[in-house]
This record gives structure tokens, sequence and C-alpha cells, in this order.
């Protein structure tokens, strides 16, 4: 099941997408209480509906809860490309690399991501998959953890390097605002073979930039929701982004940073488009 957040007549709804048609969720207000309910065997659908192309997309989730759980490094080809970038060495890491993006609200696809251009000249752009919790844990085993995945969508990890590297830790520069995007939808975990091995990409302006599987991460979904778990407790909406390809802006010579007018698309097969355009 894909199911959205949306605006139709001036009305923030849930619904879930089959096919471009919208069914309207009337049981619930929002896609976290659905996840906090586990409830989708439950849902009360509206018998009336609408085209996908007669709403606005919100972020599924468009006040996460708490702040998003973000992994560095966690493709090896990412890591490479990085060389003199962020550390003078190639630095493949042990154990994964968190850090959080803070986050009011996310913005969906087809929505303006601010630049501030005026500022800074480094901003960068980042496709992940974002794996959603669907029940709390804490300790959870490796085997265990496929059993705590809601869904799945895009995360478009929007970042201003010079603050990451200013700042060492990665926190303010990837915590602008309108920097945390994910959607177009939560796809349910039932609909996505386990482990996930879909081919994720990247475009600025056409140009792709960014293509890999979602199985080439160092650090599997297993190890990231069994380690982070470990005397911590993951709670049901809490979003992770579990890191990023080779083909960042960064890691070109000379770099491709963004600029105001590109058009950044995000692909993961079976997600579908996460597509924002840079202000």
């Amino acid at each position: 099941m894909k199911l959205i957040t949306y605006i139709f007549n001036e009305n923030q709804k849930v619904g879930k997408l089959e096919n471009g048609v919208i069914f309207e969720i009337l049981n619930f207000k929002s896609v976290q209480e659905i996840i906090e309910n586990n409830e989708l065997k439950g849902l009360e659908f509206s018998n009336d509906s609408c085209l996908l192309n007669e709403v606005k997309l919100l972020s599924p989730i468009p006040n996460p809860k708490r702040s998003i759980i973000c992994l560095g490094k966690n493709y090896k080809d990412h890591a490479i490309e990085m060389k003199d970038k962020i550390s003078e060495e190639v630095f493949i890491p042990k154990y994964p690399i968190y850090f959080s993006k803070m986050v009011d609200q996310a913005i969906g696809t087809e929505e303006e991501v601010l630049s501030y251009f005026a500022h800074s000249r480094t901003f960068d752009y980042e496709v992940e998959l974002a794996v959603i919790i669907g029940k709390k844990g804490k300790n959870i085993g490796v085997n265990e953890a496929k059993d705590y995945i809601f869904g799945y969508s895009i995360g478009n990890d929007f970042c201003m390097r010079e603050l990451q590297k200013d700042h060492f830790q990665w926190m303010k520069g990837k915590s602008l605002d309108t920097h945390t995007v994910m959607g177009p939808s939560i796809v349910t975990a039932d609909e996505i073979s386990y482990p996930p091995a879909l081919e994720i990409k990247a475009y600025v302006n056409d140009e792709m930039r960014q293509l890999s599987k979602t199985d080439n991460l160092i650090f599997n979904l297993d190890y990231i929701i069994s380690d982070f778990s470990k005397d911590t407790t993951l709670l049901p909406g809490d979003i992770i982004f579990t890191g990023t390809p080779a083909g960042v802006g960064m890691g070109f010579t000379p770099p491709k940073f963004l600029r105001p007018g590109d058009i950044v698309k995000c692909e993961i097969e079976g997600l579908g488009q996460l597509i924002n355009y840079i202000k």
C-alpha cells in the first residue's frame, strides 16, 4: 500500500494511492497515527476518490516527531569519493556513522528547497532509502529487525557542505530549513522484497549523478536497526536515512554543487520519484 499526505480542496488529508487514484482514509488524521496504531487492516476508505493530478502531495510525515536518524558513508563508493573532500584519506567505517537532521517540517515532492545562495555556494544533494519504524523496540535482534519496519520512502539529505566541514559534527550543515525532504509516499513493507535490493538514482537537470542499488549498503538494515536500538528505544514513526551512493556534487572534480533554478530528481525502484526545485 502507498500511503500519502495531501492537500485537496484546501484540506489536509491522508489516503492511499493506487494507479494514480487516491482514496481518502477516514478513521485516521495522519500517517503517523496509522503507524502508531499499526492498523493497516482496519483502515476505512471513502467511497469517493480523486486523481493524483488534482492534489498537492506533502511529505507523507510532514512533521516528524523526532529528528531523522542518518547514516554517513554507508556506501563504499561514496566513502571513496569523499577522499580529500571531508577527510584526507579514504575512510571506510568499521562502525556505522550516525548523525541527525533536526527537523520540524519535512517537505515533499514538487516543492521548493531553499539554496541560501546569498550565504553559501556548497549546497549538495544525497538520494537515500528512508526506512520508517513501525513499532516500539529496544535491543532488537538482527533476525528481528525486519519486523520493526513499517515501510519505505525516498529521502533527499540536502546539506550545506561548508557548514558540515566547519562545525566538524554534521548536524548544523544537515539541518537548514527545507533541507529534509521525503516522499512521494510511504510504501508499506509488505510491498517490497526483503532485504530491499532496489535501484537508486539521482538526477540534476536530467543529468544522472547517482546510480546504485540499496543492497550495496556497508551496514544493512538488519544491522542498523539492531545496532542503533542497543539501549536506545526506537519509536513508531522514527525515520532512518540509510546513506547515499557515489555521485554527490562534492564528489566531482571540480564539484557540481546546486544552484538556484536546478531541478533534483531522486528515484528508487518501486518507491517512485521525489522531485524538488532549487530556489
